[in-house]
């Protein structure tokens, strides 16, 4: 429902806009411009959903060996003694665990088809044990925020869009978005945690999360300490051998489990083509009215606006063309991914307003979409404070992707 507001604001203000300028600027080539528009960004769209099928189709088969060799299960034991504290109201035998486990696990793989069935799983064992059936419970909130957040390892999706893009190395960003997930997540943990009087002191949540976050203000600290030729270099060096290990990993598991490994990667390749053909109307629909959207003037004018107020307050502005992204990104998933491929089809890919972009997009998730489906799956009307604790993470996330778009790219 979301999307189809933003869809139409996004025409209806191209309208005012070029109203605005033909009538008190004079500016004949407005309309012209607005219409020719919705031609480029349809053929735009299209070429993209197309180059996207041989990249999508390998790496859906990559994470479908993944998932047949276990590594879902795997990340589902490492994590459930700290997901045990998260959820005290639970107890330690409640049914829902295994369904939180594994669809945690699944979106820091980034397997959104595997993420999402387990998910409304989870809602449902849940809202078994909830007392009030029209109000979310401790739990529920605490799930769907961490879901919010975003907290993805393998941001496969982006570095798919980069590549077809022609980013010249694609996974770039791989090491700037997970320090950004990671602060969104740890955001919206402590925003649930303050409300539901959570003891974030506790000997095993304080492992976890102190030796988390002593690790990535290592690598934050590492990473502040070289120049911006060396960061570039450390980033893309160590980027691209994590991802490539991944994969070795998910073969050697999926072998010792006795797999068919190329029958697994055949079968999720398949998979990744109907992807490729099923996002081609929804990119383009997007595409065409971001397309409009920015030949009115409008994107320019709202850029404008941003950076006025930016350099009021002394900020460096070099971020504020990714800001649509970001201001799309808790309403709409594929909102905030038309604005990204648009930011890298202006800009370029390895442009910083790309990279800054791209960050963003992998930094945190849709928050009111998944509200939406989640709480909706299960009929629950009242949603506490999960609207808050999940727009604490977005903008922690937000902030956190731009910052880190400037130590790594600026």
């Amino acid at each position: 429902m979301a999307l189809n507001y933003i869809w139409i604001f996004f025409f209806l203000a191209a309208f005012v806009i070029g109203l605005i300028r033909l009538l008190f600027f004079g500016d004949l080539e407005v309309f012209p411009n607005m219409v020719n528009s919705t031609f480029d960004m349809a053929k735009t769209g299209f070429e993209i959903s197309l180059g996207l099928t041989g990249v999508l189709t390998l790496w859906m088969g990559i994470m479908r060996i993944g998932e047949k060799g276990g590594i879902v299960n795997v990340f589902s034991r490492l994590i459930g003694p700290f997901f045990n504290k998260l959820f005290p109201e639970l107890g330690k035998s409640h049914p829902a665990y295994g369904s939180i486990m594994m669809n945690i696990a699944a979106n820091m793989l980034n397997l959104d088809n595997a993420a999402t069935p387990t998910g409304l799983q989870a809602m449902k064992e849940m809202q078994q044990t909830n007392p009030d059936k029209k109000t979310a419970s401790n739990a529920q909130i605490m799930f769907l925020v961490l879901n919010t957040s975003g907290l993805t390892l393998l941001p496969i999706s982006i570095m798919v869009y980069r590549a077809q893009m022609g980013a010249v190395n694609p996974s770039d960003i791989f090491i700037p978005i997970l320090l950004a997930t990671y602060f969104s997540t740890l955001a919206g943990l402590i925003a649930v945690s303050f409300y539901q009087k959570i003891n974030l002191l506790d000997k095993v949540v304080l492992s976890y999360l102190g030796g988390l976050t002593a690790v990535i203000l290592g690598i934050i600290w590492y990473f502040s300490t070289l120049d911006q030729e060396a960061v570039t270099q450390v980033s893309r060096q160590a980027s691209n051998f994590i991802l490539f290990s991944v994969i070795i990993a998910f073969i050697l598991m999926a072998l010792i489990r006795k797999v068919n490994v190329y029958e697994a990667f055949i079968d999720g390749a398949k998979d990744g083509f109907k992807t490729a053909v099923k996002i081609i109307p929804y990119l383009v629909a997007i595409l065409v009215a971001i397309g409009v959207f920015r030949a009115s003037g409008a994107m320019e004018w709202l850029i404008s606006g941003f950076t006025w107020v930016f350099e009021l307050v002394g900020i460096n502005t070099d971020f504020t063309p990714a800001l649509p992204t970001a201001l799309m990104k808790p309403l709409s998933g594929s909102g905030a991914r038309g604005m990204m491929v648009d930011a890298m089809n202006t800009h370029g890919a390895d442009s910083f307003i790309g990279r800054v972009a791209s960050t963003v997009q992998g930094a945190t998730d849709t928050t009111f979409y998944i509200l939406a489906v989640y709480f909706g799956a299960v009929g629950i009307k009242n949603t506490r404070y999960a609207v808050v604790c999940g727009l604490i993470a977005d903008f922690t996330g937000i902030i956190a992707a731009i910052l880190m778009a400037y130590l790594f790219f600026h």
